[in-house]
């Protein structure tokens, strides 16, 4: 059977006013292969830290990392992330933040979705480089005891800058109602009327967007992102225009948010077959 390369990838999206030329955002004779998808941005397949070091200092306005989790599971694809040694796993993951620091903007918004034992570790490079905005904390569900240790409750959702933001918006939240008596969750006392009016404020706990973990739900074998979680990162620090890089891009749950937000791409996923999803996704998103 022949390979598919990933120029075969549905590339026809609407396009945005001004897409940035592929000159502006990857280097002279990058050796990856590079998608064009419509105006909106750019498809690649490669390894992320590969991927990264093609960029061009200075072009993203928010980067979004999700990389694996190193927990020894085996999802056919990169599976010296998900298997390695953890000190290897480690230089890697700070190897690549480096370079994602690189090529942030100044005053852009950097994401990394981990675990907290990561999350943690990994601050430590971040905040040699970046400022701290939040650790939030982004509800687990279906969590196991391992050990001496607390129920895992949480994943962490760290956001630094770099310097002051350009953008940061706080968006509001609708009170949420009991799917069976349809009243409020939560007693707002005498703020009620206006919480149902103007909405609640986001907090730096999230505990109404989860994993999908369903497979009649997801389009990979490993869990997947809700939609809901990259709409709010997008909402949080971008804007129409801007540029969202994420080197390790999956079936584009992060690319679809930006897409709908009106903002432009630069996506990289290692898996074919995960990429052709995500361009499928893009074109679905873009023709509601």
């Amino acid at each position: 059977m022949r390979r598919r390369s990933v120029v075969d990838l549905p590339t026809r999206l609407m396009p945005l006013p001004v897409k940035p030329p592929k000159k502006d955002v990857f280097r002279p004779r990058a050796r990856i292969e590079i998608v064009p998808v419509g105006g909106n941005g750019f498809l690649t397949c490669a390894d992320a830290l590969t991927f990264s070091q093609t960029l061009q200092p200075g072009k993203a306005d928010v980067v979004f990392l999700d990389p694996p989790f190193n927990l020894g599971k085996n999802y056919g694809v990169a599976r010296w992330l998900e298997e390695g040694d953890a000190d290897a796993y480690e230089f890697y993951i700070k190897k690549l933040i480096r370079e994602m620091v690189r090529i942030l903007k100044p005053g852009g918004a950097l994401f990394l979705y981990h675990l907290p034992y990561w999350a943690s570790r990994l601050s430590q490079e971040l905040l040699g480089q970046l400022q701290f905005r939040h650790w939030i904390a982004i509800a687990m569900k279906n969590g196991f005891v391992r050990g001496k240790n607390l129920y895992p409750a949480h994943y962490a959702l760290l956001y630094y800058t770099k310097g002051e933001p350009t953008h940061f918006s706080r968006p509001r939240l609708g009170p949420q109602f009991c799917r069976h008596c349809r009243g409020l969750v939560k007693d707002y006392g005498g703020y009620t009327n206006i919480i149902q009016d103007k909405g609640i404020n986001l907090s730096d706990f999230w505990d109404d967007v989860s994993p999908v973990r369903h497979k009649t739900r997801k389009y990979r074998k490993a869990n997947q992102l809700p939609p809901a979680l990259t709409d709010r990162i997008v909402a949080i620090a971008g804007f129409p225009g801007a540029v969202l890089v994420d080197p390790f891009a999956g079936t584009g749950t992060s690319l679809v948010s930006a897409l709908q937000a009106g903002m432009f791409f630069v996506g990289n996923e290692i898996s074919k077959r995960s990429l052709r999803i995500c361009a499928r996704r893009l074109q679905v998103a873009n023709h509601p």
